[in-house]
């Protein structure tokens, strides 16, 4: 399969089964192998691009308007962009927006991340959907020249992301406090004054957003590297232990990650709350298994069905694992099911402070319907706490 060339292409984009993709190239120039997604928001580009849980992927975006309103520092999720390379129908106009510093093609192209547009991503996304998510190669060339052969041969080299763990990449050297809440108008981000919660959060690629999210529940909030050990949380003495997002295969973080949250969970009572990988990391320490999807969940609409309530709640997700709900032990339960396919979206610890989501009520970009969740940590953590004197 190859689509048609726009009269001057300079990127293309090699699929590992030899299809072809010619358009536009903006941004970085340079060649970029990795696994291609599609994500379905309508907004926060800038947003997804900076998820630590891109690591290793090429984004296509369905949303065509992707660049119209620039870029600005206060929109990262982490310092750079983590994903590879992004691909969009139409290439970027002039940036309208009160708050942008920077149009988006200077922005990719100051952090090394290539990008093309002018793209059939209808076609592309189907291809996705029909065949899994494929292993690809993306260059940006401006005289348009192409070794074929050579990135096709790049895609099919690119080892996947089955078996790797990419968390220790992405995640911070050593720890630190984090005290910034959530944006509002007409302030913009302010800082936690009166935090009433000491919370450890591990970062396998955290967020900004969900550290955001945390101090606005009131939380003093201390990030430790995903290598942390059991030792190094309990330093801190925290009142809870929150399990962040990230990229890569669960399994391969969880050599390391899972000891720590079973000696968490058999040492103490702490509440634990996790998202995303960090959801995935709990279901492995309670004894689940995780499994690769075919093209993942990516997008800032996906329903979610509580079980406990019956609410249905409009969602951000960004997960190419997921937790396996048949391997789910014994007083471990599932609360939370995907409308789309109906996978696994959260489980929950019987009778303990102890639970999980795949989905991000952060959002950022997204919905707020699962806000909540950060509230219910926070009220789990005063529960726990012995009534002043």
């Amino acid at each position: 399969m190859s689509a048609p060339a726009p009269a001057h292409p300079t990127a293309c984009l090699a699929l590992a089964d030899g299809s072809l993709f010619y358009g536009i190239g903006f941004g970085a120039t340079g060649r970029k192998v990795a696994e291609l997604c599609f994500n379905t928001a309508m907004t926060g580009y800038q947003e997804i691009m900076t998820d630590p849980s891109y690591a290793g992927q090429i984004v296509t975006f369905t949303f065509p308007h992707i660049g119209n309103v620039g870029t600005n520092p206060e929109d990262d999720e982490t310092a750079d962009p983590v994903a590879a390379g992004m691909v969009v129908k139409w290439m970027p106009t002039d940036p309208s927006n009160w708050r942008s510093v920077q149009p988006l093609s200077d922005w990719l192209a100051a952090r090394g991340r290539v990008a093309m547009g002018g793209v059939d991503t209808r076609r592309l996304t189907r291809a996705i959907r029909q065949q899994g998510a494929p292993h690809v190669a993306l260059e940006h060339n401006a005289d348009g020249q192409f070794d074929i052969e050579a990135l096709v041969a790049a895609a099919r080299g690119f080892a996947g992301l089955e078996g790797m763990d990419l968390a220790k990449e992405v995640s911070c050297k050593q720890s630190y406090r984090w005290n910034e809440m959530r944006w509002a108008w007409p302030d913009g981000y302010s800082t936690q004054q009166a935090p009433k919660h000491k919370v450890v959060a591990v970062d396998y690629g955290a967020k900004r957003n969900i550290l955001r999210c945390l101090a606005s529940a009131g939380c003093d909030v201390t990030v430790l590297p995903a290598t942390a050990t059991y030792d190094d949380v309990m330093a801190h003495d925290p009142d809870g232990v929150f399990l962040s997002n990230g990229p890569g295969d669960p399994a391969a973080t969880g050599t390391y990650a899972v000891p720590m949250i079973r000696d968490v969970l058999d040492k103490t009572e702490l509440p634990v709350f996790g998202i995303c990988l960090g959801h995935q990391m709990l279901a492995l320490a309670l004894g689940a298994n995780t499994i690769k999807m075919s093209h993942g969940h990516h997008g800032a609409n996906h329903p979610v069905k509580d079980q406990d309530t019956g609410k249905v709640e409009i969602t951000s997700m960004n997960h190419g694992f997921a937790v396996d709900a048949q391997t789910l032990p014994e007083g471990v339960v599932e609360t939370h099911v995907s409308l789309f396919d109906g996978s696994n979206c959260g489980i929950r610890m019987d009778g303990r402070p102890v639970w999980s989501v795949q989905h991000h009520p952060e959002a950022s970009p997204g919905p707020q319907d699962s806000y909540y969740l950060f509230e219910r940590f926070a009220k789990a953590m005063a529960d726990r706490a012995p009534a002043p004197v």
